[in-house]
């Protein structure tokens, strides 16, 4: 489980509690359900991490809804593929490092909060990213971003970190989305609409070894 849901998860089962105590029955199945709910979207489940130094990873569970090359003035200053991943709420929701590197920086942007799935959402909604030097002059940016329901964005990383790849490095509570903006000489390897796992899934990979 997730740290983060511990607050939730208590209150959902105090609430449960006290309807049992006052034998409100309906009110008391309900708490269990909320409960559990709330239980299984904390959930943190271990992956098995590609041991392959060429491989870039999903940093979100979800279904990959954008793919396209852009001009990426805001983080990196440069071309890049951008890969969007949206998260409802029934997938897990902890984020994981796409590439091994140290953080060069993270941008916190507050914003709106419109339906992460949404043209809008990618240029009004609340965002943190984390801008990866990923070493032989590579540099990628992962950005989570708030949704509708998503008001709760968390990000552990800090400036100077050092990352592993599949290492853990925040969540967004509630359903969101994550956009990469990666480098051109890496190789994609997923489609549109495919389904991924945060840390497991492999979204490409780099031509050639770092050196």
């Amino acid at each position: 489980m997730a740290l983060e849901g511990t607050p939730f998860i208590l209150f959902a089962a105090f609430v449960t509690l006290i309807a049992a105590l006052l034998e409100r029955e309906a009110a008391a199945l309900l708490g269990v359900a909320g409960t559990a709910f709330v239980l299984y979207f904390f959930r943190d489940p271990s992956r098995l991490v590609p041991d392959d130094e060429t491989a870039m990873v999903s940093p979100a569970d979800g279904r990959v809804i954008l793919i396209e090359e852009v001009m990426d003035d805001r983080y990196l200053g440069a071309k890049a593929q951008k890969v969007s991943i949206f998260m409802n709420i029934f997938d897990v929701h902890v984020n994981r490092a796409p590439f091994s590197g140290q953080v060069e920086r993270i941008v916190y942007t507050p914003g709106r909060f419109y339906s992460a799935d949404s043209p809008r959402a990618g240029l009004e909604n609340e965002t943190c990213a984390v801008i990866l030097d990923a070493g032989n002059g590579r540099r990628l940016a992962f950005v989570q971003m708030a949704g509708l329901i998503a008001r709760r964005i968390v990000c552990w990383a800090e400036r100077g970190d050092c990352l592993t790849k599949g290492e853990r490095f925040g969540l967004i509570r509630f359903g969101s989305r994550v956009d990469l903006y990666l480098p051109l000489d890496l190789r994609l390897e997923i489609k549109m609409g495919a389904q991924v796992k945060a840390g497991e899934t492999v979204l490409g990979r780099f031509v050639a070894p770092q050196a």
